[in-house]
């Protein structure tokens, strides 16, 4: 048996782009899935496309930025599986602005999904993790994380947090043998730039965009990081197009 099957894994964000290609990546794998994000119809029709192709998956509508309904998901994996392999912190936005817009509703969002959601995950899961001493907990960055660019600097500062706090939490719980694992991946084809709220930006991320890969090479760079003996920790990976500058 691969030390992925029959292991337990949560992944956020799992209605849409990188989510959703991990959840089918896994679900291949013989891993038991646990979809959650805020749009159910997407959840259903995915658990749905898992099990007809013979995987396993349930879901759960969850919302990252709210810390109770994080304790719930954890609550509701423990109750179904018994334990808690894995845990993707996947969920992000990137409503990208300069800073002089004040775009202060969108600098929340950021801060409460891509920075709170994150530690929200963590608190979730870690003292089930603690417990059994050898769990693993992903949480997807970006290259923004590593770097910034024009209209990113809000952006730029929350995925340069998941660095910080996925370093710290290495720190502190490789006694406990729960390894960590940073995900940044470059121009990545999703429905990210949807949540951009300037048209005229929009356009020009757009149109850099076009030289996006598919999110499954995200989804595969995070089966192979799980897919490793309990001993070895794949730390950190940047993953982008190979013709990407930036």
């Amino acid at each position: 048996m691969s030390n992925i099957q029959d292991k337990v894994v949560i992944i956020t964000g799992a209605s849409s782009g990188i989510g959703e290609a991990t959840a089918k990546e896994l679900a291949s794998k013989g891993v038991k899935l646990v979809l959650a994000a805020r749009r159910e119809d997407r959840l259903k029709k995915l658990q749905e496309e898992i099990q007809k192709n013979g995987g396993q998956a349930i879901y759960k509508v969850t919302d990252v930025a709210s810390h109770e309904q994080m304790e719930e998901l954890a609550e509701y994996v423990l109750t179904e599986f018994g334990k808690i392999d894995v845990m993707v912190n996947n969920a992000g936005v990137m409503p990208l602005s300069p800073v002089y817009q004040k775009k202060i509703n969108e600098w929340d969002s950021m801060i409460d999904i891509n920075i709170k959601g994150v530690l929200y995950g963590i608190a979730a899961v870690l003292p089930s993790m603690r417990e059994r001493k050898e769990r693993h907990i992903i949480n997807v960055s970006s290259i923004a994380g590593h770097l910034v660019f024009h209209a990113s600097a809000v952006y730029s500062g929350t995925k340069f947090a998941v660095r910080a706090i996925t370093e710290g939490l290495r720190k502190e719980e490789a006694p406990n043998n729960i390894r960590t694992t940073i995900i940044s991946p470059g121009t990545i084809s999703t429905e990210l730039l949807e949540s951009i709220s300037d048209e005229e930006l929009k356009s020009e991320i757009v149109e850099v965009s076009k030289i996006g890969i598919d999110p499954a090479s995200i989804a595969r760079a995070i089966a192979f990081a799980i897919e490793q003996p309990s001993e070895v920790a794949i730390n950190e990976m940047i993953v982008r197009p190979t013709i990407q500058e930036l």
